[in-house]
């Protein structure tokens, strides 16, 4: 059976939601249907400037990614609708990629350090994965697990941009901390405002449901397998 690792799951709302799957050891990619709940034919393939168009050169260098729907961000930046945000290294210097998902095409591309997202510098690369936690007092929330168990709660809601940084424990995210230091990537499947699950995916070939909204492990560790997943594991 493949094994997954070093890998990357991002989240697609424009049109019928999806998950990308980026496999950074053969530069390859797969995506996921949520709604016919498999990968599609094809896949996995090898990203190209047809199906990613000028993101396709640093698909192997990314990080981690995460969409927002409807975010204003900076005034620069304007008001958008499915925006992908990817995080990739280019050489040594941190990136990021904003992708109109609407337009499928890239929007920009910006240093980290010039985007919305420069207070995560210090953490970029130990970041493993990130998401939009929307709720009413923080419609600008957002969640970062780390490889070193630990986490970052951003709110752009407030002027000040408040960012936290503290361990993963069962107070911080119920559940989760048995599981802290076998994280590979984690993905949002935004089923809705009350019920939006968290699949963060562990070595071993397992992965966790996790509710973001109510902060709570749902089911876990769960195998990998063609049941569940049918397709991911297609070499």
């Amino acid at each position: 059976m493949p094994q997954l690792k070093n890998f990357v799951a991002v989240d697609w709302r424009a049109g019928k939601d999806k998950i990308y799957f980026f496999f950074k050891d053969t530069n390859t990619y797969s995506r996921f249907d949520i709604e016919d709940n498999r990968v599609i034919d094809g896949h996995p393939t090898t990203p190209n400037a047809i199906n990613w168009h000028d993101f396709h050169t640093h698909a192997k260098d990314l990080r981690f990614g995460f969409t927002t729907t409807g975010f204003k961000t900076p005034e620069y930046l304007g008001f958008d609708s499915d925006i992908l945000w990817f995080f990739y290294l280019d050489g040594e210097q941190p990136m990021v990629c904003k992708y109109d998902q609407d337009a499928d095409r890239v929007n920009s591309f910006m240093p980290l350090s010039k985007s919305p997202w420069s207070m995560l510098a210090p953490y970029f690369e130990r970041i493993i994965a990130g998401t939009w936690r929307e709720t009413a007092l923080r419609p600008r929330g957002f969640e970062f697990l780390l490889n070193d168990g630990s986490y970052l709660s951003l709110d752009l809601t407030s002027p000040k941009h408040h960012l936290v940084h503290k361990e993963i424990t069962n107070d911080t995210w119920p559940g989760l901390e048995p599981y802290k230091h076998r994280m590979i990537t984690a993905v949002q499947n935004d089923r809705s405002l009350a019920d939006s699950y968290y699949y963060i995916f562990l070595t071993g070939n397992q992965y966790l449901r996790y509710n973001l909204m109510t902060f709570r492990l749902l089911a876990g560790p769960i195998d990998v397998n063609d049941g569940n997943w049918p397709g991911l594991l297609r070499d």
